[in-house]
């Protein structure tokens, strides 16, 4: 188990990186300050947007937990 472990992590952690790799880059710096860019009104995700948007989340909480337990482990 704890040699399969940082094995696991890395895999995750590659992921992650793809995974915010693939979501839409807002091009001016006002969707730095604001999630609705600019525009004043609230945009949602939708479709393959909202799917990639909640995989990163779990890709993120399962990376954070397995390095706690890593961290705990070793």
């Amino acid at each position: 188990m704890v040699t399969l472990l940082p094995t696991v992590l890395i895999v995750l952690s590659l992921l992650l990186i793809a995974l915010v790799l693939l979501q839409r880059a807002s091009t001016d710096a006002s969707g730095a300050f604001s999630s609705d860019g600019g525009t004043g009104a609230p945009t949602q995700k939708r479709g393959a947007e909202k799917v990639l948007h909640r995989a990163t989340i779990v890709t993120a909480i399962l990376f954070s937990g397995l390095a706690l337990v890593h961290l705990f482990l070793a």
